[in-house]
């Protein structure tokens, strides 16, 4: 339905613009019933709906209505299935048009810089690529349905200790590579209506009036016309916020915030025409929403419960598989041990905490998929109230599974070891949870652990055991997917989205996180998860995009349609990728690219692209990609923008970072050659190392090596000498040429060397 926005605005009172810049309630925005602006409901998410029934307290004390609960975040991005996250979030958007709701507040792209992060079981993953992949296709689902998203918590929130108050000092390189990479796609190619911003400060300044952040970037950049709203208690200043492109504050004010702005105008501290454009845009959002409201619309919850099922099952990474000991045999006696196996950790605790519409019983799953030639034994082996160690339960478990011919162990983060609003101080499971695995594992050679956390754990226990599954956070219908792989109704496809560590103290931000009071520097760079273990030669428990499956694949034929290209040019990948094994399957190929020397600081090689594919036994199909200049690309702090370097790039195809199969090379030209400035500091191998100048530089130092005592000298050792001059600086010519190279002539050569560099820029 059409609307004249401007008129409306012009019929507006001063206070009524002001009101509608903060809520009416915990979920709801201000109406104007004279002008027939109505109010629309914002509720949190992102892997289920979290509508509360009563007034709201954003950390879920009341109840909310029941809706499906889907993985975390954690768990969908180890899909790695773009089709997989859009038809998930069309779900959610389904189930938002039958509660009357206008924005689910998600997705969550907060990059994982440590696994100590007490939120990780929301955000995606620790690469900003597969993050913003993994978030577009999830906005692209919800808004499919006519129902806004938030993504959220824009940028720099990767802690939850004093999330509030806390100073995150990033250089601009590092936030633009990784941090604000993580958001930059999603907004780019899928629009979210809103973007939230996070609670802390970057680099000084309050996310919440960082016009730095949410106006040159976000707006001027990127190009994102919807609202920005606050994270419920972000806004420090309301005005200073307005002004830097806070559009909405939540929750409700309580009118503080409002008079503010009124008096900021009225005063002239704030331009009316500021308010306008934040009224502007909030009114487009709320008429988007109600023009796409479906008063009738429902949804299936069995439809959705299955979905949740396979989401969940696409999602679990399997780790280790020992003798292939999995999928298991429907014959024999199971022993089925851990208190997860009956009342299961499915998903994260805080705001995103849904009220399921039904939760499979994982025992009760096993059960009834194992059939009825299998003997399903079961003891809880630990208490979910505590982490202290009960002899006798640990007893009983030892004497089930010592009869059994399998024993599965049930194991993982109980919700007080993770949640919103702190982080962990280890990467240790519960003891009670540690000594079962141990005490199974002296009396049972074939165990099996399956592990429901949020983020990755140390595995001391591991050579003593002969498969782990990852499932994190499962959701509702955990307990039919663990069924369905554990017996190989399907094969395992998921993969990491995170390196797990060995230890904690080889994670790269051990050092400093979670910083000094209200202040955490970032001190690793763009050095996170799998950079760093590559760049440091530190082996992982299990690497970034590892993932084992029940049948095998083959990789072959890595193609490049071009073997040079501009920067202004696409290249073409393709790969083929075979099932060799006897089951069907589903491969994720990643695309790694390298630059194979460059004169800054690189990782060895980033993830720029990834496709998931299901095969059947001797299928094959061939992958294609498509690579532009940003994946060759580092963000030149100098020129403000992205670059690449005129060079040799490789790259190469991998079943996880570690299991690279395939690499080939292409050559790139850089369109945007940087421009060089020498002066009397610029090093001889600085030079040298431009051949637009060299051979200047060769022709003027011709008298210089026939008659300085200097270059004499070196003869003796020319490998000293050829060090020494690669970083002597021009000014030296002076001083160790004998008198041969005045003050003036080495001036004039300069002018001849930027002249020469000018005319490449």
């Amino acid at each position: 339905m059409a609307r004249d926005i401007q008129a409306l605005i012009a019929q507006m009172t001063l206070e009524e613009k002001a009101a509608l810049c903060s809520g009416l309630d915990f979920w709801h925005t201000q109406p104007i019933e004279r002008l027939n602006i109505p109010s629309v409901m914002l509720t949190d998410g992102p892997h289920g709906l979290r509508k509360q029934s009563g007034s709201g307290d954003h950390l879920g004390l009341h109840d909310s209505v029941p809706a499906t609960c889907f993985p975390s975040g954690a768990a969908l991005a180890s899909s790695w299935d773009r089709a997989l996250i859009q038809e998930v979030g069309k779900a959610l958007g389904e189930e938002c048009q039958a509660e009357g709701v206008a924005v689910l507040l998600g997705p969550a792209a907060n990059i994982k810089r440590s696994p100590l992060c007490g939120r990780n079981f929301e955000y995606f993953s620790e690469d900003p690529y597969l993050s913003s992949e993994i978030a577009t296709a999830h906005i692209e689902g919800v808004q499919s349905q006519g129902v806004g998203t938030s993504l959220k918590h824009f940028a720099v929130n990767n802690q939850e200790h004093r999330r509030m108050t806390t100073n995150a000092l990033v250089d601009e390189r590092v936030l633009r590579e990784i941090y604000l990479a993580s958001f930059e796609g999603a907004v780019v190619h899928a629009q979210p209506w809103t973007v939230m911003c996070a609670y802390n400060r970057v680099n000084g300044e309050f996310c919440s009036e960082n016009a730095y952040l949410l106006t040159d970037i976000l707006r001027n950049e990127w190009g994102f016309d919807g609202i920005v709203v606050s994270d419920w208690g972000a806004v420090n200043e309301r005005v200073p916020g307005l002004a830097a492109g806070l559009d909405l504050e939540m929750p409700g004010n309580g009118g503080v915030g409002d008079r503010k702005i009124v008096e900021a105008v009225r005063s002239g501290a704030l331009d009316e025409a500021v308010l306008n454009r934040a009224v502007e845009r909030l009114l487009t959002t709320v008429f988007r929403a109600v023009d796409a409201r479906k008063p009738d619309a429902s949804y299936d919850p069995d439809a959705h419960h299955a979905l949740a099922r396979r989401a969940a099952r696409e999602s679990m990474v399997l780790l280790k598989n020992a003798d292939a000991i999995l999928p298991l045999k429907r014959e024999g006696r199971l022993a089925v041990v851990g208190a997860f196996a009956e009342s299961p950790r499915y998903q994260g605790g805080g705001s995103s905490h849904i009220n399921p519409t039904r939760l499979d019983n994982i025992r009760e799953e096993l059960v009834k998929a194992a059939g009825v030639d299998v003997d399903v034994r079961y003891a809880p082996g630990y208490s979910l109230d505590g982490d202290d160690v009960q002899p006798e339960w640990i007893q009983e478990a030892k004497d089930i599974a010592g009869q059994a011919d399998v024993a599965v162990v049930f194991a993982g983060l109980p919700e007080r070891y993770e949640s919103e609003g702190y982080d962990r101080n280890h990467l240790q499971l519960p003891g009670n949870h540690r000594a079962l695995i141990e005490a199974v594992a002296s009396v049972q050679p074939n165990v099996i652990v399956v592990l429901s956390n949020g983020a990755p754990i140390e595995m001391p226990w591991l050579d003593n055991v002969k498969g782990v599954l990852e499932c994190y956070l499962g959701g509702q219908a955990l307990g039919g997917a663990i069924a369905d792989v554990l017996f190989g109704d399907v094969s395992p496809s998921g993969k990491l989205a995170e390196t797990f560590p060995q230890k904690l103290s080889h994670n790269p931000s051990y050092l400093n996180f979670p910083g000094e009071g209200d202040k955490v520097e970032y001190k690793e760079g763009l050095f996170v998860g799998y950079r760093y273990y590559e760049a440091k030669d530190i082996e992982p428990l299990f690497p970034f995009g590892h993932g084992l499956s029940y049948t095998t694949f083959e990789y072959t034929g890595l193609t490049l349609d071009k073997t040079a290209m501009r920067d202004d040019e696409l290249v073409a990948v393709s790969v083929t990728v075979k099932n060799t094994g006897a089951m069907t399957g589903q491969e994720v190929v990643q695309l790694y690219v390298a630059d194979d020397e460059s004169s800054v600081i690189r990782p060895r090689k980033e993830l720029k692209g990834f496709a998931k594919v299901e095969l059947a036994p001797g299928e094959s199909r061939k992958v294609e990609f498509t690579l532009g200049k940003r994946a060759f690309a580092y963000y030149d702090v100098d020129l403000r923008d992205w670059r690449v370097e005129t060079g040799h790039f490789a790259i190469a195809i991998g079943k996880s970072s570690r299991d690279i199969v395939l690499t080939e090379q292409i050559y790139v030209e850089s369109t945007h050659e940087k421009a060089r400035t020498y002066h009397v500091n610029s090093t001889i191998g600085d030079v040298l190392a431009n051949p637009q100048v060299a051979p200047i530089l060769q022709q003027f130092m011709e008298s210089f090596r026939r008659d300085s005592d200097f270059m004499d000298a070196m003869k003796d050792n020319p490998e000293m000498g050829m060090a020494l001059m690669k970083y002597m600086p021009l000014r030296a010519a002076t001083t160790f040429g004998g008198g041969l190279i005045t003050e003036e002539q080495l001036r004039q050569f300069i002018d001849q060397l930027n002249q020469a560099a000018g005319s490449r820029a």
